[in-house]
């Protein structure tokens, strides 16, 4: 198939210029022969070369670069990247689960790669990926050894590519209900199938590790609040020396974390499992006179848009208001936002404000972000989705 063309509205040449990776509907001032799916070579408005990348007319961003210099997208082409972002991931060997590739930032767009053990699980999130994900499949099979391929293409930005939902073994065997992974000593039960993201939070890898400093510093028996605990993965962490209270609204996610507790060998006795909504549990907590040496406040996203930014402050206000009145003195509020459309310094803004409300003190002690095994291209700042904060609070 012919390759297509578009071209760049003259004002609007200078992201692209200067390598971000999305060009949006508006920035384009007429393309040729762009197939859906298919490849573009893109121009500027005199005809010069400026990248090649692939196109969605259903999409706002109608196309995502791959590459700025003039070479062809061709199955080597494919090999290489994903061997430089497989070979760019540095952890323990003993580890048994991380990102591989992460879309953007590791310059494959729409493509998530994520390590479960002898399973890889790959996310299509736009057109051309999916119509490429077999190829794509067969390199990732020569290239790491692991035999197993699952698709979790059941997210929702594919909708806004046109796209159904994919799920399904992409090649071997279908992952089992659960599976033990490792990470820094501690084993966690995933559900690759059903749960959350590809199964697990991989890019908290690193809060975590920081709470469970945190809890080892604590008195024996401090009480640990985890919010949004999904299956638990922040309480597990701190280890058996707290009491943690999970919290989460599912309950098939608090069953996990009960099993993940019992995997490490933590005491029933030292950890509780409450199905509630995370805001009336606040409330309750702050009406019974609770405190907790360490609250995590780790919500899913409130606002993947600019429309949804005002009513995602004020959720996200409301969580951190409460949870500053639940911290003993000298305690720890560890908090997080995954929304894209909240950046770090409206984030700050907002548990700033929760903070007076509360009136109480509190210090940043350490700016959080994604592990290591979740890069942030320095031309794509979008890419640096997750922000939190750990605070001090008195």
């Amino acid at each position: 198939m012919a390759e297509g063309k578009v071209w760049v509205r003259r004002d609007r040449e200078k992201p692209l210029r200067q390598k971000h990776p999305w060009l949006f509907s508006g920035a384009i001032a007429h393309a040729e022969a762009a197939q859906d799916g298919e490849l573009v070579a893109v121009y500027d408005s005199r005809d010069r070369f400026l990248a090649r990348g692939y196109w969605n007319s259903k999409s706002q961003i109608q196309t995502r670069i791959l590459s700025w210099r003039d070479e062809a997208i061709d199955a080597a082409w494919w090999r290489r990247m994903l061997s430089q972002a497989i070979a760019r991931r540095d952890l323990p060997a003993e580890d048994t689960a991380c990102r591989l590739v992460n879309a953007e930032n590791d310059y494959l767009p729409g493509l998530i790669v994520d390590r479960y053990g002898d399973w890889l699980v790959v996310q299509a999130l736009t057109r051309a990926i999916d119509a490429r994900k077999e190829k794509i499949a067969d390199a990732l099979l020569d290239l790491t050894g692991i035999p197993n391929i699952y698709e979790r293409s059941d997210v929702e930005a594919r909708q806004r590519e046109g796209l159904s939902e994919a799920v399904g073994a992409l090649r071997g065997a279908e992952p089992p209900a659960t599976l033990a992974i490792k990470q820094d000593g501690i084993r966690y039960l995933v559900d690759m199938r059903r749960g959350h993201k590809t199964g697990f939070y991989l890019d908290q890898r690193d809060n975590r590790c920081l709470l469970r400093e945190l809890a080892a510093d604590c008195p024996k028996g401090a009480r640990l609040l985890n919010l949004f605990s999904y299956t638990g993965g922040f309480a597990i962490a701190a280890g058996s020396g707290s009491h943690a209270v999970h919290v989460d609204s599912a309950y098939s996610a608090l069953g996990l974390a009960e099993a993940n507790t019992a995997l490490n060998k933590i005491p029933a006795a030292n950890a509780e499992f409450i199905q509630a909504d995370a805001f009336d549990y606040l409330r309750h907590c702050v009406g019974a006179g609770e405190r907790f040496d360490v609250v995590a406040v780790d919500p899913p996203k409130f606002a993947a848009h600019k429309r949804q930014i005002q009513r995602a402050a004020r959720g996200y206000k409301d969580l951190n208001l409460h949870a500053f009145r639940l911290v003993k003195p000298g305690g720890w509020l560890m908090t997080f936002s995954c929304s894209g459309a909240i950046s770090r310094e409206l984030f700050q803004k907002i548990v700033f404000g929760a903070l007076v409300d509360s009136r109480r003190r509190a210090q940043i002690v350490r700016q959080l972000g994604a592990a290591s095994d979740h890069p942030v291209a320095l031309t794509f700042p979008e890419g640096a989705y997750l922000k939190g904060l750990l605070l001090r609070v008195d």
